[in-house]
C-alpha cells in the first residue's frame, strides 16, 4: 500500500536561528526587519510559537507585530541560511526514503510502500526523530494513503508533533475540521461555504445546494467527495513539471497603504525565491493580483525577456505591477485591499541544474 508521509518544518526560519542560538529556546522570537532600528515597512517572515501566542504571524507588518509582542527578539533573516539548510534536511529525507517531492522550502511529500499504518508510522517516526535529534530541527507529520489528507494531518500534528490517518478512519478525521482547513479553500471561498451554512467539513456531505455548485464548479464536487473520504488526486501530479509558484497574504485589516502593501509584497519575495532556488527553478512571467474589499479581484502580469532566478529580478516587476494596480485604483473606485498575490510561471529548470524537476499543485486556488 502507498502512504505519504507529509513533513513540515515547524516555524522554518526561527528553528534554523534557534539552532544557532540555542539561548532564545523558548522564548518569543521573530525573523524580520526589526522596527526598532528605523522605521521599516518590513513584515515578518517567521515567529516562534511562543510570539504567536501573542497574535503574531507571517506576513504580519513588523510595527504590529512589535506592538503584539513588544519582547520579542527580532532576527534579521539570512536566506542563504534557510536554503542550504533546507537542502540538508532534503538531502537527509533522501538518505532514508528515494520518493521525496518538496512542496517549497519548508514542507516536502514522501511517498512509501508499507504494508499498514503502523509500518508507515514507523518510518515516518524515524524521519521525524532523525530530523530533530540529527539536524536539531523540529518538524511536525503527517501520514495518509492521500497527498491532500497527510497535508491536513500534519496540520493538526503542528507544532512538534505526527498524526497517522489510516484509510478507514479518514471521514471521522476530516468531519470536525473546519472547512478553512482544506487545501484550495481560502477566505474567500470559505466565507462563501459558510453563508450556506456549510462551517465544517462533515457539512460537506450533505446535498449541496445548486447555487453553491454554480458557484464553486468541479470543485464543489471535489470537496463533497473529499468530505465523503473519496480524495480525487490524480490531478495533483504534473509529469510535465510544474506551472507555477506562488504566495497570498490576507490582511488583517483591509488597507488603502501602498507603503503597507509594498512592504509585504517584499516579504513575499524573500519567502518565494527561496523556495524556487531549493527546487532549482527559474521564472520568466510574474503576476501581481489584489483582491479588493468587495472581493473582487484584479490583476496584472509581465513576462520577462529571459528566465529569471533572483529577487532583485523579480523585485522589480513585481513592485511595478502593484503600482499599476493601485494606481488604476486610485482613479477608479478606491477600494481599499483585502489580500495580495504574487505569482510566478513559465517555470524551468535553471541552467546547470541536474536535479529533477518534480510538481505538487493543489486542487484549486487558495481563495
Amino acid at each position: 500500500m502507498e502512504w505519504t508521509l507529509y513533513l513540515d518544518m515547524d516555524a522554518f526560519y526561527v528553528s534554523c536561528e534557534l539552532r544557532d542560538r540555542p539561548a532564545l529556546r523558548g522564548r518569543p522570537v521573530i525573523v524580520g526587519p526589526d522596527p526598532k532600528k528605523g522605521a521599516s515597512r518590513g513584515v515578518v517572515l517567521s515567529a516562534s510559537y511562543e510570539a504567536r501566542a501573542f497574535g503574531v504571524k507571517s506576513a504580519q507588518p513588523v510595527g504590529a507585530a512589535d506592538r503584539l509582542c513588544p519582547e520579542a527578539t527580532w532576527i534579521d533573516p539570512e536566506m542563504g541560511k534557510y536554503v542550504a539548510t533546507s537542502r540538508e534536511v532534503r538531502e537527509f529525507v533522501a538518505g532514508f526514503e528515494s520518493r521525496v517531492v518538496a512542496h517549497s522550502i519548508d514542507e516536502m511529500a514522501v511517498t512509501v510502500d508499507a504494508p499498514d499504518a503502523a509500518a508507515a508510522e514507523a518510518r515516518a517516526r524515524r524521519l521525524q526523530d532523525g530530523i530533530r535529534d540529527g539536524l536539531g530541527l523540529p518538524v511536525s507529520v503527517g501520514v495518509a494513503t492521500s497527498r491532500t489528507v497527510a497535508k491536513m494531518a500534519t496540520d493538526v500534528a503542528k507544532p512538534g508533533g505526527l498524526r497517522v490517518v489510516p484509510p478507514a478512519a479518514v471521514v471521522d478525521f476530516l468531519a470536525p475540521l473546519p472547512v478553512r482547513a482544506i487545501p484550495g479553500v481560502g477566505p474567500k471561498t470559505s466565507g462563501l461555504l459558510q453563508r450556506y451554512g456549510i462551517e465544517q467539513i462533515a457539512d460537506l456531505r450533505r446535498p449541496l445546494p445548486l447555487g453553491l455548485r454554480r458557484e464553486l464548479g468541479e470543485f464543489a464536487a471535489w470537496l463533497a467527495q473529499l468530505a465523503r473520504g473519496n480524495v480525487l488526486e490524480s490531478h495533483d501530479r504534473d509529469e510535465a513539471g510544474p506551472k507555477s509558484r506562488s504566495v497570498d497574504c490576507t490582511l488583517e485589516e483591509d488597507t488603502r497603504d501602498p507603503s503597507e502593501l509594498e512592504g509585504i509584497l517584499e516579504g513575499m519575495i524573500e519567502r518565494l525565491v527561496p523556495s524556487l532556488e531549493e527546487e532549482h527553478l527559474a521564472f520568466q512571467t510574474v503576476t501581481v493580483a489584489l483582491r479588493w474589499a468587495d472581493f473582487d479581484q484584479t490583476q496584472r502580469s509581465r513576462t520577462l525577456s529571459g528566465a529569471a532566478v533572483d529577487a532583485a529580478t523579480l523585485r522589480a516587476p513585481a513592485r511595478r505591477l502593484l503600482g499599476e494596480l493601485l494606481e488604476r485604483e486610485a482613479r477608479g473606485a478606491g477600494r481599499p485591499t483585502r489580500r495580495l498575490s504574487l505569482r510566478v510561471e513559465r517555470l524551468r529548470p535553471r541552467l546547470g541544474s541536474r536535479r529533477p524537476i518534480e510538481s505538487f499543485t493543489r486542487s484549486a486556488p487558495d481563495l
